[in-house]
This record gives C-alpha cells, sequence and structure tokens, in this order.
C-alpha cells in the first residue's frame, strides 16, 4: 500500500505545511541539508603540492648528478681576534708558584729558621720564616705546591709542630759524619694533614745543615706515560729509562743544591759515553746530562756513584736526602707498555726502582741521611696492597694506640682464652701484588721502614697559626679562645688544611 505522502511533502518544513510544533520539538529537529558543512570541491579543484626539496620524500630514484648527502653544511669556525697562547704558556700559567703578597702585612718580629733553632721546643706553635736562599733553592726543587696557600702572605713561612721538633732533632742527631744511619719513613694521614709540607720541611732543614737533596716532586709524573722511555742494555727482565725526565731532574738538582760545586770527582768512570775532566766539579758533571738527554741517565748514575762514595778527608761527601710524593702512583702498573703491549710495572721503570730500593733498605746511603715519601689522599689510586702494609706497619710500631678499637673476633677470642693480635694478617681472597709486598718489608723494625700518621693540631698550635693569619691582615677577627675553639673544632680537630679553609679562603 503506497503512502499517502510523497517525498516533496516530507521534506518540507512543519511550518511550509501549516501548523507549528513546540518550541522544545521544532529546536529538535534536524532540517534537510540547505547548505553543506564540509566540501572537498576546493581541495579537488585546488592545485597539487609541490614536490619537497628533502631526499626523505622523494618518490623515486635521484636523478644522476643529484646530491644525496644527508650532512649538514658545516659552518666556518669563528675567527679568534687574540693571540693564541704559546706552546706551554697555559701549562706553565697552571704550574705557577706565587709565594709573595704584597698586599698582606708584614710581620716585624718573625723569626728565620736557622740551623741551630730547628730543635728548639720554645718554637713549636709558632710560624718561622725560610730564609731567602732557602726559598729559591725550594722552589727549584719544587717543593712547593699549587694547592698550598703561599700566596697569601707578604713571605714564605712554616709552622713549627710537634712533629717539625722532633724531625728536627734526628737530623741534627744525625749532622756528624760518624754517623751512617738511613732512616726510612712514609708519612700518611687524611686530607689537609699536611704531609707535603712536612716534606719541605724536612727538605728545608737538610739545605739549612748541606745536604745534597734529591726530590721528586710528583710520582705520578714517573708514571702516566708523559715521558719518552727506552730500555736498558744489560738487563732481563728489561729495565726502562727515562731520558727526557733525568735531564730535568739533573737540571733542578744542580740549581737547588749549590754545595755539588764544592765537590769534585774522585772515580774514574771508565765506561761514561764520553771522556771526562779528571778533576772536574760535580756539578758540571750533572749539566752534562740536563743538556743532554741522551747521555743524562748514564750522568746520573756517575754522579750518584760520586755522592754515594765513602768521605774521606781529600773528598768529603754530605748526607742525602731522598723525597717522594705521592708514593701511590709508584706502587702499581705504570701507563707505559712494552714491545708485547704489556704493562710495565713502575718498579721496572729506572728512576722508581732507584727510589724504591733506598726506601725498602735493599741500599742504604753509605754516608747516612734520609729516605722520605708521602701518601697523597687528593690525588691517588687505589693500591690495595699499599694500603694493607701501611696499615700493617702502622699498628706493629703502636699496638697500643689501636688495642682499644672494637673489633668484631676480641670478645670471642677473650672468652676462648685467645691471644688477640691487633695487627691485620693479609685476606684469602685478596690479591696482592707480591712486588710491592717485598718492597715493604716486614712490619715494625724488621722491614726498618717508619710509618708516621700525621694528626690534627693541638689548640696551642691552632692558635699561634691563627694569630699568625691575623697579623697578616688575612683574618680580620680578634683571635680569642671562643674563635680558636670553633675553628679548632670546625676544622675536625685541627686539621690544617681545614683550618686553613675556614679562616683564610672561606669569608662571608
Amino acid at each position: 500500500m503506497s503512502s499517502g505522502r510523497c517525498w516533496s511533502c516530507i521534506a518540507r518544513t512543519p511550518e511550509k505545511l501549516g501548523y507549528r510544533l513546540p518550541h522544545s520539538y521544532s529546536s529538535s529537529l534536524i532540517p534537510f541539508q540547505q547548505h553543506v558543512l564540509f566540501s572537498t570541491t576546493s581541495q579537488n579543484f585546488a592545485s597539487p603540492p609541490s614536490k619537497s626539496r628533502s631526499p626523505k620524500l622523494r618518490d623515486g630514484p635521484p636523478k644522476r648528478g643529484e646530491k644525496t648527502t644527508f650532512s649538514k653544511k658545516k659552518k666556518k669556525a669563528a675567527e679568534s681576534k687574540g693571540r693564541p697562547p704559546a706552546p706551554g704558556e697555559r701549562k706553565a700559567l697552571r704550574k705557577r708558584i706565587v709565594l709573595s703578597n704584597t698586599n698582606a702585612l708584614e710581620v716585624p718580629d718573625m723569626q728565620d729558621l736557622t740551623a741551630e733553632s730547628m730543635s728548639n721546643t720554645k718554637l713549636q706553635g709558632q710560624v718561622i720564616g725560610i730564609p731567602g736562599p732557602v726559598v729559591d733553592q725550594l722552589r727549584a726543587i719544587e717543593a712547593f705546591k699549587t694547592c698550598q696557600g703561599w700566596g697569601f702572605f707578604r713571605r714564605p713561612g712554616m709552622l713549627v709542630r710537634e712533629e717539625t721538633v722532633s724531625h728536627g732533632k734526628l737530623m741534627q742527631s744525625m749532622s756528624g759524619p760518624a754517623d751512617t744511619r738511613t732512616i726510612r719513613r712514609i708519612y700518611v694521614g687524611e686530607r689537609g694533614s699536611g704531609k707535603s709540607t712536612m716534606l719541605l720541611q724536612a727538605m728545608t732543614i737538610a739545605f739549612l745543615q748541606n745536604w745534597v737533596v734529591i726530590n721528586f716532586p710528583e710520582g705520578q709524573d714517573l708514571t702516566i706515560g708523559h715521558t719518552e722511555y727506552g730500555p736498558l742494555p744489560g738487563f732481563s727482565p728489561p729495565v726502562y729509562h727515562q731520558k727526557t725526565y733525568t735531564a730535568a731532574l739533573l737540571s733542578r738538582l744542580v740549581r737547588a743544591n749549590p754545595v755539588l760545586s764544592t765537590l769534585r770527582l774522585s772515580q774514574s768512570h771508565t765506561s761514561f759515553p764520553t771522556p771526562l775532566q779528571s778533576n772536574i766539579s760535580l756539578d758540571r758533571l750533572a749539566l752534562l746530562g740536563a743538556s743532554d738527554p741522551d747521555i743524562a741517565y748514564p750522568v746520573f748514575l756517575a754522579l750518584w756513584a760520586e755522592l754515594s762514595a765513602p768521605s774521606t778527608r781529600e773528598h768529603p761527601r754530605p748526607k742525602i736526602l731522598l723525597a717522594l710524593d705521592g708514593i701511590a702512583h709508584v706502587m702499581r702498573n705504570s701507563a707505559y707498555r712494552s714491545t708485547s703491549f704489556t704493562p710495565i710495572h713502575s718498579h721496572d721503570l729506572a728512576l722508581v726502582r732507584f727510589f724504591i730500593e733506598h726506601l725498602s733498605g735493599a741500599k742504604a746511603l753509605p754516608n747516612g741521611g734520609m729516605v722520605l715519601a708521602a701518601t697523597s689522599e687528593s690525588n691517588h689510586p687505589t693500591v690495595t696492597t699499599l694500603q694493607f702494609k701501611l696499615k700493617q706497619i702502622e699498628i706493629a710500631q703502636n699496638p697500643e694506640s689501636v688495642a682499644a678499637l672494637p673489633s668484631p673476633v676480641q670478645p670471642f677470642l677473650t672468652a676462648t682464652g685467645q691471644d688477640y693480635n691487633p695487627v691485620p694478617q693479609p685476606e684469602p681472597f685478596v690479591r696482592y701484588d707480591e712486588r710491592v709486598m717485598q718492597v715493604l718489608g716486614g712490619p715494625g723494625p724488621q722491614g726498618g721502614l717508619e710509618v708516621q700518621r700525621l694528626k690534627g693540631l693541638s689548640r696551642e698550635e691552632a692558635r699561634g697559626l691563627m694569630e699568625y693569619w691575623a697579623r697578616s691582615g688575612m683574618m680580620r677577627k680578634e683571635v680569642s679562645e671562643g674563635l680558636v675553639g670553633e675553628k679548632w673544632t670546625m676544622s675536625g680537630g685541627g686539621v690544617v688544611g681545614e683550618l686553613e679553609r675556614g679562616c683564610v679562603r672561606m669569608r662571608v
């Protein structure tokens, strides 16, 4: 049955049919399309999109001769208008040592260290000056460090602490020609405790007593692979020498030890590569190697043979001080490689072996002297064997200092009636370096090696140091008991590096 209405009637609105609907219904009705809400006519009649020049949207293979690189165009480097630094200028600026501050106040009654006052206990807790000629010698031997605060004050000075007095007494007792003892010692301590400064004080006293000082400023300079090296003939396993470093060492040795000009050659060195004058002075002998690195190591051996010869009336020989800072760097494999590209142990380097043999006691100083070394807590590699041996020797020397320390096995041993040995023993599952174990020897007197730990300053020493800072104008506070106690406590019990940081370097 067909409908009574046609499609044309359905398409008409209710208003055209002659009746009205309620407002709620009329608003809900969707009228027939009066206009199109969306149309694709403009897209159909639009011009086709232009082809992108990017090769990622390419429809086909590239045309012949067309570039297909994806790299960005290199920008031209900005031209520097200033003068570029000369070779070695930045390194010289980084290693520059400033020993005077003209803006600091001069302390008028500051005493100078002398050979007689080095063991005076009345000077303990005071800051004394270093004589001018000795300052030049210390600078030539590179005893000063860039991290030390020498540039804050008018002139270089050092605090006389308890360890300084004891060290001065020891060196003064060795001044006689009949005393041929060889003191071997390693300074340990936390960061900023004054280990490098203790080496400098020992060198200062040695220069005042006319000793010959041979200093290796940094142990890492010998082992990080920054100098030329080569094998020495006649050694199996091979030993390697560093001719450039040896030439620099001889140059520092001549400038820092004027006593060499008074010593003459006493032996005939037949194996020397060039003929030598019979009465040549030892400073001229050292200058031969300093000027020619190819013969630097034979010159060093000849010079050491002369210095270690027995002292006679015709040819007197002084005592010798050997010093090295940063000993951890020479107790492991170096950065150098052998011909088979295996790491070279630091003890296979000729200069390192020279120092290690005297530190371990394998070779003694015939005329007496000291062999000193220091660890570094700010720049050191982790050497498990060295840390274990230093701890073992230190506890063996002072067993009463660690008897009160708690131990997890001590109550068990006490309860079972066993003796407790505080000296640590090697761990079974730790790999130790046998060469380092042999070098450091047995604990205590067996190896003849001493380990001295530098602790914090006492309150009296801290007060004397703070008074010197205040008189120099670098500490603008009244030094009272309360201030001394506050700074001493905040510096970890008088750690001199932290005390200087809190009083001089850090200002609010």
